[in-house]
């Protein structure tokens, strides 16, 4: 009896201990992510090692890609990234074509890599304005699809988009001009040619005025590769992170405790706020 009865003790206390275990961890899990990656290439010449990375991700050679040249004013941009990345392994491409809006969106339902080449993010995001086309690319991000561009294509991937208009001689708030991006990164502003093209001023203002986003600076030839809430860093150049989400902003123009890092290539950073 004293045996059935200690029995009983223990197994009601592997129960209990169980359950808080089985509690702790639905508690502390990460919230659902999107299952897909983003690469954001900060410009310049093209990278192989960026190019073999994102065609990886997304599948491999075979993977279904689709090019959206309508940040280029150029009629032949999107027949010129097909030849370029044809070349460098990839065997099935389309062009997103406006013209016919069920048939884009439908592209992009069915597309592993979704590719924006350079020009100008503002041309791109009013192209595709009112089509439904940006919440459809953040669909198939949050399916899995690998998500990418350069320049332009790198500056839309944020909620919070650069237009390019800015002061670069001065640190100041309402120094830059912001406009609604495609939101595929949350919580950060995106900035390219960074280092090549000096644009520090312009990033630290920017997020001084939104200390809630990060700023990520990507230089030319060089990527920054998201998955889930960490970014690896591929490419021949630098990554800044100009982070002042546990910084004080004292208008007007000042800012204290922000945390700057300066990553390369094969490094990574966790977005999670550090507690």
């Amino acid at each position: 009896m004293v045996d059935v009865q200690a029995r009983e003790n223990k197994l009601k206390v592997t129960i209990s201990m169980s359950f808080s275990l089985l509690l702790a961890l639905v508690l502390t899990a990460p919230p659902d992510a999107p299952k897909g990656h983003l690469i954001a290439v900060g410009g310049g010449a093209e990278s192989k090692a960026i190019t073999k990375r994102t065609l990886e991700l997304a599948g491999g050679p075979k993977a279904r890609m689709l090019i959206m040249p309508q940040s280029s004013a150029s009629q032949d941009s999107g027949q010129r990234s097909t030849d370029y990345w044809r070349k460098n392994g990839a065997e099935n491409i389309s062009v997103l074509s406006l013209d016919d809006k069920e048939q884009a969106l439908k592209s992009i339902k069915e597309a592993d890599l979704i590719w924006m080449p350079g020009g100008d993010q503002n041309r791109l995001m009013k192209a595709i304005a009112g089509t439904g086309i940006a919440e459809a690319i953040r669909e198939r991000y949050r399916a899995g699809a690998t998500v990418g561009g350069t320049s332009a294509g790198a500056a839309v991937i944020s909620g919070v988009m650069l237009t390019g208009d800015a002061d670069l001689e001065a640190i100041r708030q309402g120094n830059t001009t912001t406009s609604d991006g495609l939101d595929l990164w949350p919580g950060v502003i995106v900035d390219q040619h960074f280092v090549k093209r000096k644009r520090f001023n312009s990033l630290l203002s920017a997020v001084m005025d939104r200390p809630e986003l990060v700023g990520i600076g990507i230089d030319e030839s060089t990527a920054a590769v998201l998955t889930g809430n960490k970014f690896e860093v591929v490419g021949v150049g630098q990554v800044l992170v100009i982070d002042a989400r546990q910084g004080k902003v004292s208008p007007p123009n000042a800012v204290r405790d922000v945390k700057m890092h300066v990553l390369t290539t094969g490094m990574t950073f966790d977005m999670t706020p550090a507690k």
